[in-house]
Order: C-alpha cells, then sequence, then structure tokens
C-alpha cells in the first residue's frame, strides 16, 4: 500500500516538472527582418483646403437698352474682346451722327467769330471800332470756341456708348449659361442686368488655413537658406487622389492671424492649363516646415503602439526578441521616420510581428525594404 502511494506521487512530480519544460521548448518561429534605412526627408504639414478662381466677373451691360443678340455658347471657353452680346445700337447711333452733326455746326460759328475777331483786331488799331464791341466779337469767339469742345466731348461721349453696346469678354475663361435672352431689355451699371459669368481656369487659386503651431514652426524656418523658392513650393491632393502631384507655389499669406479660429489664411497659386481642376473643389496640401535633414526611416507597419509608447520589436545576435522605445517623426507615404531609439545597425522585424514575443527566441528572415531614394517630394511618394 505504501509502496503504491510513492509511485503515484512520483509519477505526479514528474509529469508536473515535464509540462514546463514541454512549453520552453516551443520551436522559434519565422519572422522577416531588416535594418532602418537612411534618407533624405522633409517636414510637411498636411492642410484641407479649396480652390477659387483667380479672376471672377459678372458681365453686366454698361448702356441700357434691348438685347439684340449672344454670341457664345454656354460653357464656351472665350478670349478677352471675344463677343459676348450685342445691344441694338440704334439709338446710339443716332445720338453719335447728332453729336457729329453738332461739330459740325460749332465749327462753322467759330469760323465765323474768328473772322469777326480779326476784323474787330483790324480796326481797333485805326480806332475805328469801339472798345466794347471788339470785346463782344472776343466775347462770341471764345464761346464758339467752348461750344465745339463741348459738341467733341458729346461726341466721344456718344462714340463710346455706341461701342459698349458690343459686351466682349474682359478676361479669359470659361464663360456660364446666358442668364437673359435676346429681346429683353437690360439696365446697366453695376446694379444692373447680370448677363453671364466668366471663370479664369489658369491658374487656380488654392486657400487653406494654417493653425498657430505650423505656421510658427514655418516662420522660424523662413530664416537664411530657408526663404528659397522650397519654402515657396506646396504640393496638392485632390479629393481621390492618394499622391500629392499637383504643384503650386505660395503667393500670399494674411496679414493676421484670426482670432475666433488660431489659423491664418494662406493662399498658392497653381498652374491649370488642362483646366482639370473646377474651382470650387475640395483638396488637401502640403506645406515645408524644415529644411531636409538626414533621419532613420522604417516602415510605418513595423511599430506597434502600447499606450502612449511607440515600439519596435528587434533581435539580437541570439535570436532573441527585445522591443525598444522609440521617438518617431512625420509620416511619409508607408513609411515613419524615427528620431530617436534605434541606430542603422538594429534588426528590426517587419513582418510575423504577431509570432514575436519580447525575450522568446525566433528565426529571422533578412529582407530588403523597398524606400524610395527621394523621400523629400510628396508628389513621388504614394500615401
Amino acid at each position: 500500500m505504501l509502496s503504491s502511494l510513492r509511485l503515484s506521487t512520483a509519477a505526479i512530480l514528474l509529469f508536473s516538472f515535464a509540462l514546463p519544460a514541454t512549453a520552453q521548448e516551443m520551436p522559434a518561429l519565422p519572422v522577416s527582418v531588416a535594418k532602418a534605412v537612411k534618407r533624405q526627408v522633409v517636414d510637411w504639414a498636411e492642410m484641407p483646403g479649396r480652390f477659387e478662381a483667380a479672376n471672377y466677373v459678372e458681365v453686366r451691360a454698361q448702356v441700357a437698352g434691348e438685347l439684340e443678340s449672344v454670341h457664345f455658347e454656354d460653357g464656351q471657353i472665350v478670349k478677352p474682346g471675344d463677343l459676348l452680346f450685342r445691344i441694338d445700337s440704334s439709338q446710339f447711333k443716332a445720338a453719335a451722327e447728332a453729336a457729329e452733326a453738332a461739330i459740325r455746326t460749332n465749327q462753322t460759328r467759330l469760323d465765323l467769330a474768328a473772322q469777326e475777331q480779326k476784323r474787330g483786331q483790324e480796326l481797333r488799331g485805326t480806332g475805328n471800332i469801339p472798345e466794347s464791341v471788339f470785346q463782344q466779337r472776343n466775347q462770341a469767339f471764345l464761346e464758339a470756341q467752348a461750344n465745339l469742345d463741348q459738341s467733341k466731348a458729346e461726341f466721344e461721349r456718344a462714340r463710346i456708348s455706341l461701342g459698349y453696346t458690343d459686351i466682349t469678354a474682359p478676361i479669359s475663361g470659361k464663360v456660364g449659361r446666358k442668364l437673359v435672352t435676346e429681346g429683353n431689355l437690360v439696365s446697366d451699371g453695376s446694379a444692373g442686368t447680370l448677363l453671364t459669368t466668366i471663370v479664369q481656369f489658369d491658374p487656380v487659386y488654392f486657400y487653406f488655413d494654417v493653425d498657430e503651431q505650423s505656421f510658427l514652426t514655418y516662420q522660424r524656418s523662413r530664416t537664411g537658406e530657408a526663404l528659397s523658392q522650397h519654402y515657396q513650393q506646396v504640393f496638392i491632393a485632390l479629393s481621390d487622389e492618394t499622391t500629392f502631384t499637383h504643384q503650386a507655389k505660395l503667393d500670399f499669406i494674411a496679414n493676421q492671424v484670426d482670432p475666433a479660429t488660431g489659423t491664418i489664411r494662406v493662399r498658392a497659386v497653381m498652374p491649370n492649363a488642362d483646366q482639370f481642376v473646377t474651382p470650387g473643389l475640395f483638396g488637401r496640401v502640403k506645406l515645408q516646415t524644415r529644411p531636409p535633414y538626414e533621419a532613420l526611416v522604417i516602415p510605418d507597419d513595423a511599430i506597434t503602439l502600447d499606450q502612449t509608447r511607440r515600439i519596435v520589436m528587434t533581435v539580437n545576435k541570439d535570436g532573441v526578441v527585445e522591443p525598444k522605445e522609440i521617438q518617431t517623426g512625420p509620416r511619409i507615404g508607408k513609411f515613419r521616420v524615427v528620431t530617436s531609439g534605434i541606430t542603422e545597425n538594429d534588426t528590426l522585424i517587419v513582418n510575423g510581428l504577431m509570432r514575436a514575443r519580447p525575450g522568446g527566441k525566433v528565426v529571422p528572415t533578412p529582407v530588403e525594404i523597398k524606400v524610395p531614394d527621394d523621400l523629400t517630394r510628396p508628389d513621388k511618394i504614394e500615401n
């Protein structure tokens, strides 16, 4: 009986010691590893914004009258001087002809007054004309000259009004639909009848708001070499694009920060020769906030989060997993800048993180991280 109890106890102890030994002898799992890559990088601030037309014109008549004809198709591309509308010009032609006739009449009167003045001057020299009569003739000459000048001004005004009956495009761009049809009376002036609109597509403006922190970083960087054209260049992506392929240049920064929003309005001008971008579209812009610098770059997927810390799993020379806390910089496409915590000699696990446990062994397989040579241009990097 006693010998049976000892045998059972020994069996239990043997079994209990065998379990942890089996757990510790689990086979090492394969993982993919690589080393961090050094690249020149740039810090960019990304903000949303909208495109606006560089020029927008409301086409209105400068003279009142009946709209005689329309000379464009809705949505047509126009150039400066292209005829858009024509107003009935008959009354303006008549006014111009009347003003021209008045010029001839007043010219004849001036010629007569000039002869009378000359004759009076001759008689005055011999004393055969009273001084008062000579003054009357001189005054008549001056009045005739003033009347001629006035009639010439009236003719010029009539000629200008006649020219206003042809309404032409003041800028190049895309014309809207016609808002008034033929036969309608149109009024003149800034509050007159709106006939159509013209929007200039090339170039196009992009307006966006920069927060105080990003703006201060940008301002501090704009010293010395930072005043170069690189700091004026920005990159824009449309709402359905993943790459910032559209290049633009800053040409305006507001003169004060909006106290209500804590942002400052900034504008970039972008070429739009193919007129693909329509004013009013939404987009995102990347603004450079510091000069290029050299840094380590790793795949963003190789980083794990532990509450507020960022951790990478490294493999030492014995194949043991060692976690390391890192400090990171901006994300560039699929990669992340590492500012501290690792060196270019550390071996990082880039694939198979679920199989890696701190202190556990793995079978590392080296792979190549395909990092683009140029990480300083957003138009070359896909997010």
